[in-house]
C-alpha cells in the first residue's frame, strides 16, 4: 500500500489520483477528500450546506484527530527515553490517505505508518476511515489496528464543523444543542491548549445547551465523560434546517467555536483529550489514551443525520 509523508504534505504518486470523491443518496451528497480523509461537504439538494466551508476564521472542515486529541505540553511526547515533536491534534489531518473503496454511496480510505510518521510517533498502525451515505445522513466508521509488536497508546477524535447558523439570516443565539440525556456534571476547559484541573459548572440546562459566542470565551466546552449518545443541533423554535449527531465508542465530547463572530460550530466526539496542565510523564502514561495490544484493534463511529425543515 502506498504510504504518505505527513510532513512534506505534497501529493505523491498513487494508483488513484483523484483528490475528492462525492457520495450520493436520495437528496443528499457528501464530499470526502483524500487529504486527511476529511469530509468537506454534506449538502441537501435544496442547496443547504451543513458543513463549514473553511475560510479565514478556520481553514478546515471536519479533520480527523489522530494519534492525539488536543495538545501535548511543549508539543512533545516522550517514549522509551526519546523525545518526539507532534503538534495539536496529531498528523492524520495533514496526511494524504489512500483510497481503499469508492462507490456511489460509500468510500473508505487508509493511512498506515511510514518513516515520516514514525519520526513523529514511533508506533506501527493502520487507520481506516469508512464513509457511508444514505437518504437520511452520513456514517463514519473509524478503525485503528495495532500492526506493531508493542502496545499502541493512541487517541482518536472527530472535529466536524457545521455552519452556524445553518440557515443564513438566523441569529446564532437562536440555536441550541439538545442532548439525549441530562449532562449535569461540571465541564472541563483548556488553557493554552492544555487541560485544566479546575472545572466549570455545566452550562447544559437539563438536556439543552443554549449556544452563544460568549460560551466559547474560555475555548472549548469539554464534557468528560459525556453521558449522552447523541445531540440535536437546531434552532430553538423548531424551524429550518437541523442536524443530529450520534456516536459509539467515544467517551468525551468537545463543543467549540471562536468568540469572535466565526460562523461555525464544532461538535467533536473524542476518545482522549489534551495533556493535563503539569503532566510531564511518558506518553503511554498520558490520561485518556486507548491502549491497543499488538494485533488488536479499536472501532469507533459517529453518524450525522440532517433535515431541512
Amino acid at each position: 500500500m502506498m504510504r504518505y509523508d505527513p510532513v512534506a504534505m505534497a501529493p505523491m504518486e498513487t494508483a488513484m489520483t483523484d483528490d475528492t470523491h462525492m457520495l450520493r443518496s436520495g437528496d443528499l451528497t457528501a464530499t470526502i477528500k483524500a487529504q486527511g480523509a476529511e469530509m468537506c461537504s454534506l449538502k441537501h439538494k435544496d442547496g443547504t450546506e451543513f458543513v463549514w466551508q473553511a475560510g479565514p476564521a478556520w481553514p478546515r472542515h471536519a479533520p480527523l484527530l489522530f494519534p492525539i486529541v488536543g495538545r501535548l505540553a511543549k508539543d512533545e511526547m516522550r517514549h522509551l527515553g526519546k523525545t518526539y515533536r507532534m503538534t495539536q491534534h496529531g498528523f492524520a489531518r495533514d496526511c494524504r490517505f489512500a483510497w481503499a473503496e469508492r462507490g456511489e454511496s460509500r468510500c473508505s480510505l487508509v493511512l498506515e505508518d511510514s518513516d515520516a510518521t514514525r519520526a513523529l510517533y514511533p508506533f506501527a498502525f493502520r487507520l481506516t476511515a469508512a464513509y457511508v451515505l444514505d437518504d437520511a445522513g452520513l456514517d463514519l466508521s473509524l478503525r485503528v489496528v495495532n500492526t506493531g509488536g508493542e502496545t499502541l497508546p493512541v487517541s482518536l477524535g472527530g472535529h466536524p464543523a457545521f455552519n452556524w447558523p445553518i440557515q443564513g439570516g438566523v441569529p446564532k443565539e437562536s440555536y441550541a444543542l439538545t442532548f439525549t440525556d441530562e449532562e449535569p456534571s461540571p465541564v472541563r476547559r483548556v488553557e493554552n491548549g492544555l487541560l485544566l484541573a479546575a472545572t466549570d459548572p455545566s452550562p447544559v440546562r437539563g438536556t439543552v445547551l443554549p449556544l452563544s459566542e460568549a460560551l466559547f470565551a474560555s475555548d472549548a466546552v469539554i464534557l468528560d465523560p459525556v453521558n449522552s449518545h447523541g445531540v440535536r443541533y437546531a434552532a430553538t423554535d423548531g424551524t429550518g434546517p437541523w442536524l443530529e449527531m450520534s456516536w459509539r465508542g467515544f467517551r468525551e465530547l468537545g463543543v467549540w467555536s471562536k468568540p469572535t463572530g466565526a460562523p461555525f460550530l464544532c461538535i467533536e466526539p473524542w476518545r482522549g483529550y489534551a495533556s493535563p496542565k503539569g503532566f510531564d510523564g511518558e506518553f503511554s502514561d498520558k490520561p485518556g489514551l486507548m491502549h491497543i495490544a499488538p494485533g488488536a484493534e479499536e472501532q469507533l463511529s459517529f453518524r450525522i443525520e440532517v433535515g431541512t425543515s
